[in-house]
């Protein structure tokens, strides 16, 4: 363990990005298979392959206790030392320091506890695994045990680099290893595979994941057509649901998440229908929330999510729908490579009836149609629109310019600032996140309506630490709070019902437009905009606020 430690040390040590590279393809080069699976793994800043179900199930306060049981440091010690690094591997590596027993542990050894660990019933009996797990470890090999179990590792590697490493370290294409890591979803399967020279035989494996592709983002329409050459391009309406992958093979019915997470248990309907398909095929689409032919809010689907088992009552109350855009496999023969238009055609051919609904497209070719179509969109409340290349292949993983979606505000708010944390990473040291409010005005209060951490630069954020320590009206050590008197603009893609705050609501996907140094707290918006924006695009059962979903072959 001390090896990958003192590789992730050399990483994290050069803003080189050809040197991180060459430093981790030396180290997995010189590695067995056994190991070589869980190293390039854990470099990704994750326990368990992207594609694993297993999760650790172990939150900070867990690490905290080990940490203070090992240490017998006071909660006052710790929370100094936390502040200080504002990164739990970090933290533990400084605290630990003198008080373990180390012993040689193998990275097979590590493994096997972290199986232990999400094998074990309770947080109890996962406390004893964890304490004895970092009680064994050198300090420097216990603070990367950390920041894998915290699932960031916060060493400026990201998956791109790994991925070339692994091509470097066993003398592959990159678009080799690419692919495969594609096909698997798992870069640990992946490198073993390159090491082994089986890189040719990779395939999609139903009920084995892949991960999905991916849109970037663009402002406006006339920047989205450029990107896409200037050609014809298919829109789709963005739905405010959840993306889901099917996966159909006999009897067997699969669902999968974003996190690529198998959520099959939360949608009993789907995979009822699902066995009736009649044919083996993986399908990427949105789970919505849908009656009487309707989309309903994000917020009545949050009630399905996450669930074991869904009573009969909810199941009424909240019936869903796949909405199918995209067809990956069918009948042993993976699809990713031939066009959209193909795949679609392939789709509309399966003939899906309910609770399968096939996404409705449209075509554009000019920023005005663009604009025509997004504006009508947002108008039944939708986040956005999406962009397709109807030529362009399926690309796992990746974001590019052949899949681009238009999201655009739907409102700005005027919000001041009731609270800030001190930042990760980067940004520790100073205080980044920033807590803000809207007025009540029937009750003469304010009162939170979300969190955002994006939007200002890095010297806006110096100068607004300073001035947040001089007006802080209380100190709870990671989150300080202060004088209501500095506004922030606040942008966000849509508002959801929330218990979480005073006020009732949340903004989602918030990020800081602007400081307002015009205005004042007097300037600020009201809980009643709030209302009024929630009722108009988000709430209620108008016409205006639900979308029809087109039926198969419209």
């Amino acid at each position: 363990m001390l090896g990958f430690a003192s590789t992730a040390d050399g990483i994290a040590n050069t803003s080189s990005k050809l040197e991180k590279t060459r430093l981790l393809a030396t180290y997995l080069r010189g590695l067995e298979a056994s190991d070589l699976r869980l190293a390039t793994t854990w470099m990704t800043g994750r326990p368990f392959s992207l594609n694993d179900p297993r999760t650790l199930q172990l939150g900070g306060s867990s690490m905290w206790k080990a940490v203070a049981g090992l240490t017998g440091a006071d909660p006052e010690e710790l929370g100094r030392v936390y502040l200080k690094h504002s990164d739990p591997g970090d933290w533990a590596e400084e605290v630990l320091a003198g008080h373990t027993r180390p012993e040689p542990t193998s990275l097979q050894e590590v493994g096997t506890a972290f199986a232990e660990i999400e094998a074990a019933n309770g947080a109890a009996p996962k406390l004893e695994r964890l304490t004895d797990l970092l009680g064994r470890l050198d300090p420097a090999a216990a603070k990367y045990v950390v920041k894998v179990m915290a699932n960031d590792l916060r060493i400026g590697l990201q998956e791109g680099l790994v991925e070339e490493a692994v091509a470097q370290a066993f003398e592959l294409p990159l678009a080799t290893v690419k692919r495969v890591h594609m096909l698997t979803g798992d870069l640990g399967e992946t490198a073993v595979r390159a090491q082994a020279g089986e890189t040719a035989a990779a395939s999609i494996e139903l009920f084995r994941p892949i991960r999905f592709m991916l849109a970037g983002a663009v402002p406006d329409a006339a920047e989205a057509l450029e990107r896409m050459g200037g050609k014809t391009v298919w829109t789709e309406e963005k739905y405010d649901g959840v993306r889901c992958q099917l996966h159909r093979s006999g009897d067997r019915v699969a669902l999968y998440s974003r996190d690529l997470r198998e959520t099959t248990a939360a949608f009993p309907e789907v995979v009822e229908a699902g066995r009736e398909l009649g044919h083996d095929l993986l399908i990427d689409g949105e789970i919505l929330a849908h009656r009487n032919g309707k989309v309903l809010r994000f917020f009545e689907l949050q009630r399905r999510l996450g669930r074991k088992v869904v009573a009969r009552k909810l199941l009424d109350e909240v019936p869903v729908v796949l909405v199918a855009f995209d067809l990956l496999y069918l009948d042993g023969e993976p699809l990713l490579d031939r066009p959209l238009r193909e795949r679609r055609r392939l789709l509309e051919e399966l003939h899906l009836e309910h609770p399968f609904l096939l996404a409705r497209f449209d075509n554009a070719s000019s920023a005005k149609e663009l604009d025509r179509i997004f504006g009508e969109t947002r108008e039944r409340g939708n986040e956005g629109l999406m962009m397709k290349n109807p030529e362009s292949p399926y690309t796992p993983g990746r974001r590019g310019l052949s899949w681009l979606k238009l999201k655009r505000p739907l409102a700005t708010l005027d919000c001041v600032v009731t609270a800030v944390e001190w930042g990760h990473g980067k940004r520790r040291g100073v205080l980044s996140d920033y807590t803000f409010a809207v007025r009540d005005e029937e009750n003469d209060r304010l009162v939170n309506v979300g969190k955002a951490y994006t939007g200002l630069t890095d010297a806006e954020i110096a100068t607004m630490t300073e001035y947040f320590l001089e007006h802080t009206l209380v100190d709870h050590g990671r989150v300080r709070l202060v004088e209501p008197d500095t506004v922030v603009e606040v942008a966000f893609d849509s508002i959801q019902r929330s218990a979480r705050h005073k006020s009732g609501f949340a903004l989602r996907f918030p990020r800081i437009v602007r400081l307002r140094d015009d205005k004042t707290q007097k300037d600020i918006d009201t809980l009643a905009t709030v209302e009024e924006l929630y009722e108009r695009f988000f709430g209620g059962e108008s016409q205006t606020e639900l979308v029809e979903v087109a039926e198969p072959g419209t």
